[in-house]
């Protein structure tokens, strides 16, 4: 099989969109991540036990460690963009909801680069802040 014989058997085995181009899934998409920490301003928090996110079709949603929030997501290429954030009220102990409120300016202060190593998921803003996250 001559080498586009091969890619063109690829291709149509991946889908392809309207267009005619191949669309691959997202990497981040479709998978619980675990907060792991944030760091903002140089100090680092160390996540609450069941903060979480999933990001998909549009949408991203999860707890914040006590409270639970939705979104909407945007994920082209290399960056995430979260807006429209809502929010349940909850009141939790200051320490958790001292991470809470890192955690939500941090997701939501713009596009966020996304970089991906092994089961590990960094989203940085473009100040520096940064949220690592784990496959759960």
């Amino acid at each position: 099989m001559t080498a586009v014989a091969l890619l063109a058997t690829l291709a149509v085995a991946c889908g392809s969109g309207k267009d005619g181009s191949v669309s691959t899934p997202r990497p981040v998409t479709g998978i619980d991540w675990t907060v792991d920490s944030v760091t903002v301003d140089g100090t680092t928090r160390h996540a609450p036990a069941h903060a979480h996110v999933k990001f998909e079709d549009g949408r991203a949603a999860g707890s914040y460690g006590c409270n639970q929030f939705s979104a909407t997501a945007q994920v082209t290429d290399d960056l995430i963009r979260l807006s429209h954030a809502r929010t349940t009220r909850m009141a939790c102990d200051d320490a958790r909801m001292t991470f809470e409120r890192a955690l939500a300016r941090t997701l939501t202060a713009g596009p966020l680069t996304m970089k991906t190593e092994g089961s590990k998921l960094t989203l940085t803003t473009a100040g520096g802040d940064r949220v690592q996250l784990s496959r759960k």
